[in-house]
């Protein structure tokens, strides 16, 4: 896989920043008061603090008001140069935000779609009138169930890896995509409910994905705001749990080719040893399913 670093983390890895998204209280409240100045002093505080793009989600309002989000956008380009997330699964709300995006104020740097599906393919007819990079989802893929084609979910490592595997392939293939322009996101899961071993099969995944030479340049990525939901937020031996977590699902992934984070760039994601109270507890998590599982995360918090 390919690492393209800016390597203030600890890790070889690069921030798409999160914060500019409702799911946070104090951003939602500059949303609620169409605060410009606002929304861009939080783009300049994660590009300062080091973030490759940043994620621009405006949450539902750009269902129903998409030029509200292109005026976000050309506004956060005011005032920072880093490239830029366009955050919403419709094709039409993509297009008006990709027309309102300009590369030559992020250095001649292309924007990223976030995000596709095998079953959301109809975004990449967009390409022929733009450029863009591209998250493409492993999560979920189409099948054929009693004659008819479905979105399942993906629960095993060979699942994720295979459709990871064809989606990238017929973007490289049918739309000319280059293999570095492509984000494999690897949907990280909350531990809490995680009884089938899915923190397992994407580490799995991760590991089938980077060995492949097929898929090479090709990134991975994932948000990790998930991984410790509900958690408490101290581990036994006073470490901040959630973070953490988080850093102990990078120890693992990141020498297997993930390399991409979407997530707050202050953060300071680095290694944890293998003595780390967390790292035990999560390889001990890694090797549970069903209620084992659930005792096991327990761990996290109860020593």
């Amino acid at each position: 896989m390919n690492h393209d670093t800016t390597n203030e983390q600890g890790f070889a890895i690069r921030i798409i920043g999160e914060r500019i998204n409702p799911g946070f209280k104090s951003t939602k409240a500059l949303f609620d008061n169409e605060d410009i100045a606002g929304i861009q002093a939080l783009a300049v505080k994660q590009a300062e603090a080091g973030a490759s793009w940043l994620n621009i989600n405006i949450g539902a309002r750009a269902k129903t008001d998409p030029q509200w989000m292109a005026s976000v956008i050309r506004a956060i380009q005011q005032v920072v140069s880093v490239p830029l997330s366009i955050d919403f699964p419709g094709k039409s709300v993509q297009a008006i935000c990709l027309a309102a995006y300009d590369p030559a104020k992020a250095g001649g740097e292309l924007p990223i779609v976030n995000s596709i599906t095998e079953h959301r393919w109809e975004l990449m007819d967009l390409y022929g009138e733009h450029r863009f990079k591209v998250i493409l989802m492993a999560s979920e893929r189409v099948d054929e169930v009693d004659g008819k084609r479905v979105a399942l979910g993906n629960t095993t490592a060979d699942e994720i890896y295979t459709t990871a595997r064809r989606s990238a392939l017929r973007l490289m293939q049918e739309h000319g995509m280059p293999a570095d322009h492509i984000f494999i996101d690897m949907s990280v899961s909350a531990v809490i409910a995680d009884t089938e071993r899915l923190n397992r099969s994407t580490l799995d995944a991760i590991k089938l994905i980077g060995a492949d030479p097929d898929l090479a340049g090709v990134h991975m990525m994932g948000g990790l705001s998930n991984i410790g939901q509900q958690l408490p937020p101290k581990a036994p031996d006073g470490s901040d749990l959630k973070h953490a977590l988080e850093c102990a699902f990078l120890t693992l992934a990141v020498p297997n080719g993930f390399d991409t984070v979407l997530g707050t760039p202050w953060r300071g994601y680095a290694p944890l040893p293998p003595d780390h109270y967390v790292m035990n507890a999560y390889m001990n998590f890694l090797e549970q399913s069903g209620t084992n599982a659930l005792r096991a995360v327990r761990k996290f918090y109860r020593a």
